[in-house]
């Protein structure tokens, strides 16, 4: 069924669906719908809306809570809505307490995506991966997980837990913040910027029958890790939000580059995609057979 006409975008049943086939999901980062697609064309099994990269496509700046709650549930809508895999998406803090977190839950769910991940931070928040973070208490962060339980309408809906302890508290309080909101119904924890494999094993040790999320910051705090190395611990979700936005960039600046140099774009052309082509992988054929099937007359 064609997209435009309103087939079914990627579910939250089909993200825990996948979790329960025991195989680890791996999600890279997507900003924007044709990232989705792209995604989803690679053959992956879910795509992961990524704050980071959200905030740098739409602003032009850094991952520093800038973004509103409305800025971000619209982005993760065109996501979910471009593919039919599910989406996981950054939810920041959950944009205020308990209450806002509320609204928040359904304002994602009603977005269409699969799970949210809503972190421990004080708000404004900043990347997991940078200096300076600050926390709340853990009882307001396990009140927000137990609010985002209740207020899902779909039990497939996933909750996922963040904390940012690590780089505050140490790691010890990090799995004792973890274990708190696994206390308070989240479906998955996501122990943020562990230092060393040690300190991965030891997450992974400490939640041996619990989805685990493990987030691939490339050039971040966390140590580059092979795929082996995750699976043999057990974690579930991989989250790869950097890859797609730094080749993207480093992509645009050379093109870019090449047509200040030449003025014209011509060298370029042998290695860009074929202008049909793309307009194929955009749905351009399913344009046209809807104009033939609506056309007055």
């Amino acid at each position: 069924m064609s997209r435009l006409l309103g087939s079914e975008t990627g579910t939250s049943a089909g993200l825990r669906q996948l979790l329960q086939t025991g195989e680890m999901v791996l999600a890279p980062g997507c900003y924007d719908a044709l990232g989705a697609r792209l995604i989803e064309e690679a053959g992956f099994g879910a795509a992961y809306m990524t704050g980071f990269g959200s905030a740098a496509s739409r602003l032009g700046r850094p991952d520093i809570g800038l973004m509103t709650l409305s800025e971000m549930v619209d982005n993760a809508r065109r996501i979910a809505q471009a593919v039919d895999i599910p989406v996981i998406a950054d939810a920041d803090t959950g944009y205020g307490n308990a209450i806002n977190v509320i609204r928040t839950v359904h304002e994602y769910e009603a977005a269409g995506v699969g799970a949210i991940h809503l972190e421990d931070q004080v708000m404004p928040k900043k990347c997991g991966h940078m200096d300076g973070k600050q926390l709340v208490a853990a009882a307001e962060m396990t009140a927000k997980v137990e609010a985002a339980v209740a207020a899902r309408r779909s039990p497939d809906f996933l909750i996922i837990a963040r904390t940012d302890a690590r780089a505050v508290e140490g790691l010890e309080s990090a799995l004792r913040r973890a274990r708190l909101y696994r206390e308070a119904g989240a479906d998955a924890l996501f122990v943020e910027a562990p230092q060393s494999e040690a300190e991965i094993e030891a997450v992974a040790r400490a939640f041996p029958d619990v989805p685990l999320l493990f987030n691939y910051a490339e050039g971040g705090k966390t140590p580059a890790v092979t795929h082996e190395f995750l699976r043999e611990l057990g974690f579930s979700i991989v989250i790869f939000p950097l890859s797609v936005l730094l080749a993207a960039t480093g992509a645009i600046r050379s093109a870019l580059q090449r047509i200040k140099d030449d003025g014209t774009p011509i060298e370029l052309v042998p290695s860009l995609s074929a202008f049909g082509e793309f307009l194929d992988f955009i749905g351009m054929d399913e344009i046209r057979e809807l104009e033939r099937r609506f056309a007055e007359g």
